[in-house]
């Protein structure tokens, strides 16, 4: 099969299939003599498992213990477990980060008039955010005070 067949039958880019052989997740696929990719069935499983394993959300990484795994007739499977519950623990704590954000902006929008005058207190939180993070690089450069000491010396002269 040549790569555009696999990409069909698979569910996988031909770009992602590329991508994949260059960081070493599936191996090279044997060439032709003119130098056109050739693949198996195997192939196809296994760009079918990364697949699915992607679209769980599984990272590069995590995904290449879990093909380790899978080729492995003695894997425990606790070892898969594991790191199926390691993934489990980032995707809820992604949730909890995205309810927060989506918590936030409610209040905010539900607080914005949203007619025609030019108060906003969505870009009011915007800006009071860059304010604060201004202000806490202040205080992280020059110290608790957040006073620019060359500067303040130029003040007091």
């Amino acid at each position: 099969m040549n790569i555009g067949d696999v990409s069909r039958e698979s569910g996988v880019s031909t770009k992602m299939i590329r991508y994949y052989e260059e960081i070493g997740l599936i191996p090279a696929a044997h060439r032709t003599e003119a130098g056109y990719r050739i693949y198996c069935e195997k192939d196809v499983h296994k760009l079918r498992f990364i697949r699915r394993a992607r679209d769980l959300g599984f990272s590069v990484t995590q995904l290449t213990e879990l093909l380790a795994l899978w080729s492995d007739g003695h894997r425990a499977s606790a070892d898969v477990k594991r790191i199926a519950r390691q993934h489990i623990a980032e995707l809820e704590h992604k949730v909890q980060e995205l309810r927060a954000m989506t918590d936030a902006l409610k209040h905010l929008a539900e607080h914005c008039h949203g007619d025609h005058r030019p108060e906003c207190p969505i870009l009011e939180d915007l800006a009071g955010a860059i304010e604060v993070e201004a202000r806490h690089m202040d205080l992280t450069r020059f110290g608790a005070g957040g006073v620019d000491p060359v500067r303040r010396k130029k003040e007091i002269l």
